[in-house]
C-alpha cells in the first residue's frame, strides 16, 4: 500500500477531527491559573492531545501553554510546530455559516482555522499515524508540538524553548508551498493622540488583520457631509451616517486581509480619517494620522519605505479606540527579509513624535532568513515536489511571522498551496479536504527526509 493510500484511507477521521477542533472557539480570553491564554485555547490543546493520546503516542501538556505527541528515538529531533489558536469571527462580519461549526459543501470545509492552523495540525496528527504505519525505522524523535499563542504573541512557544530547548529540523506547516526560506522583520506599535473633533471612535478585531468596520462619533458642523460621501462614493467605499443630538455617527466598511498583506484589504480606519481630511476637517488627530499613515500601506508616511530583492515593507493599522481623552492605535510593521529592525526603526526616528501625537514600538522582531539552497529548506523543497509533480514553483519570502522566528533550524512549510487565497483571518475560510490529504503525503515525505540526513 503507497503513502497516497494510506493517507486516503484517514479521510473520514481527517474531517472529523478538525470539526471538533474548529467548534472549539479557541480565540485568546482571560487568562486563568490553568489557563494562560484562556479556556478556549486550553480546551482545544485539551483534545488535541486527548486525539494523540487515544493513538497511542507518547504526549506531553506543558502548562497548558503548548504540547506535545512524540515517536522515534535519538538524539536529534524534528519539530512540527503548529498553533490551535485563532484569530476572532463573527458572523455578522459576512460568514455564510457559524465560523465555529464546521460546514462541509462539495469536498470544501467553511470554519475558523480549517486552515489556519488547525487543517494543518490535524493533517500532521494522521501524517504521525501515517509513518507509523509505515514502520520506517526513526534515527531521530519527532514531535507534533501545538502551541496556542501564535496568533497574539507566540508566548506559548517561548515556553516550550524555555522548558524544552530547540528542534535540530522542524517546519510550521503555517505558511506556504514549497516552503518559506524568509520572513520579514516584525515591529509591533501603538500610536497615542488627541482629536477636538472626534468624540469616540473604534474599529477592527485584531493587530494582524486589516480592520474592516470602523465606527466615530463626530461633532457635527466640522466637515462637509456632501464631500465626505462624494469622496467614499468615488472610491466605492461603504459607509452609513446616523445622525445623533449633537453628533454624527459614521461607520466605514472595509475589506479584512492578513496584516502581512495589507494592499489586500481596504482599511476601514484609514479611509474614515482621510475621508474627513478630504472632507475639509481640521482636528489635530485627523492630520496627526493623515500625515503618518493615511491610505498607503508602505511605511511612506513614517519615512520607512523600504525594499529588497524579496518584496517590500508594509504597515497595516488594525485596532483603533478610544481611551478616555486619547485615541489609540496597533501598528504592524513587516520589514523586508535581508533588512535589520535597526535599519527600519533608524528610518522612522524623525517620525515618531510631533506636537500632535506619538508613535511606539515596543515589539520588534528581527527577520529570518535562510539561503534557498540550505539542507532545511531543500529538503522539504523536495518533498514537495516529489509528491505534487510541482519542480517549477519556488520557495518564497513571506510578510506573515510564524513560529519559525521563535525556534531554532525551523521554516514555514505548507499548509497553503500556491495562488490559493484560503480567506484566512477573514469570512468564510476554507480549505478543500482533498487538499488536506495532500497536505498529509507531503508532511509524511517531509517528515521521512529529514529523518534521513
Amino acid at each position: 500500500m503507497n503513502v497516497k493510500t494510506m493517507v486516503i484511507g484517514y479521510r473520514n477521521e481527517l474531517v472529523e477531527r478538525l470539526g471538533k477542533l474548529v467548534a472549539i472557539k479557541s480565540v485568546e480570553g482571560e487568562p486563568a491559573p490553568d489557563a494562560p491564554f484562556g479556556p478556549g485555547p486550553r480546551d482545544a490543546l485539551h483534545a488535541a492531545l486527548e486525539m494523540l493520546k487515544n493513538d497511542g503516542f507518547k504526549t506531553v501538556n506543558l502548562d497548558n501553554y503548548i504540547g506535545y505527541a512524540e515517536v522515534g528515538e535519538g538524539d536529534q529531533l524534528i519539530g512540527v510546530i503548529g498553533h490551535l489558536d485563532v484569530v476572532p469571527a463573527f458572523k455578522e462580519d459576512g460568514w455564510k455559516t457559524d465560523p465555529f461549526q464546521m460546514h462541509e459543501k462539495d469536498g470544501i470545509l467553511y470554519g475558523r482555522g480549517v486552515d489556519d492552523d488547525k487543517g494543518a495540525v490535524v493533517a500532521s496528527m494522521i501524517a504521525l499515524k501515517v509513518l507509523r504505519d509505515l514502520n520506517i525505522p526513526l534515527k531521530k524523535r519527532i514531535r507534533l508540538i501545538m502551541g496556542t499563542n501564535e496568533e497574539t504573541g507566540s508566548k506559548c512557544l517561548e515556553h516550550y524553548v524555555e522548558k524544552e530547548g530547540h528542534v535540530d529540523y522542524g517546519f510550521t506547516p503555517d505558511g506556504d508551498f514549497p516552503g518559506v526560506h524568509g520572513e520579514k522583520g516584525m515591529l509591533g506599535g501603538f500610536f497615542h493622540s488627541k482629536s477636538q473633533n472626534i468624540l469616540e471612535i473604534s474599529g477592527g478585531t485584531a493587530k494582524n488583520v486589516v480592520c474592516a468596520k470602523c465606527t466615530a462619533r463626530v461633532v457635527k458642523n466640522t466637515y462637509s457631509s456632501k464631500k465626505l460621501s462624494d469622496w467614499f462614493n468615488n472610491l466605492s467605499i461603504e459607509f452609513d451616517v446616523e445622525e445623533l443630538d449633537d453628533a454624527n455617527r459614521i461607520t466605514v466598511y472595509g475589506k479584512a486581509a492578513h496584516a502581512s498583506t495589507p494592499e489586500l484589504g481596504i482599511n476601514a480606519i484609514s479611509c474614515l480619517l482621510v475621508g474627513l481630511k478630504e472632507a475639509g476637517m481640521q482636528d489635530p488627530f485627523v492630520e496627526f494620522y493623515c500625515s503618518h499613515f493615511g491610505l498607503p500601506t508602505d511605511g511612506s508616511g513614517l519615512n520607512a519605505k523600504l525594499e529588497d530583492e524579496f518584496g517590500v515593507l508594509t504597515l497595516n493599522i488594525g485596532v483603533i479606540e478610544t481611551n478616555g481623552d486619547e485615541i489609540t492605535g496597533s501598528i504592524d510593521v513587516r520589514s523586508p527579509v535581508t533588512i535589520s529592525t535597526k535599519t527600519v526603526l533608524k528610518a522612522m526616528k524623525d517620525r515618531l513624535t510631533d506636537p500632535n501625537g506619538t508613535i511606539e514600538f515596543p515589539t520588534v522582531v528581527e527577520p529570518l532568513f535562510f539561503p534557498a539552497d540550505s539542507q532545511l529548506v531543500s529538503s522539504l523543497v523536495d518533498a514537495y515536489a516529489e509528491v505534487t509533480g510541482d519542480t517549477e514553483t519556488k520557495p518564497m519570502t513571506m510578510g506573515g511571522g510564524t513560529y519559525a522566528k521563535g525556534i531554532h533550524n525551523t521554516i514555514a512549510f505548507g499548509c497553503s498551496f500556491p495562488g490559493k487565497d484560503y480567506h484566512i483571518h477573514d469570512a468564510n475560510e476554507f480549505v478543500g479536504i482533498d487538499e488536506l490529504l495532500l497536505q498529509t503525503e507531503i508532511y509524511v515525505n517531509a517528515l521521512i527526509k529529514l529523518n534521513e540526513i
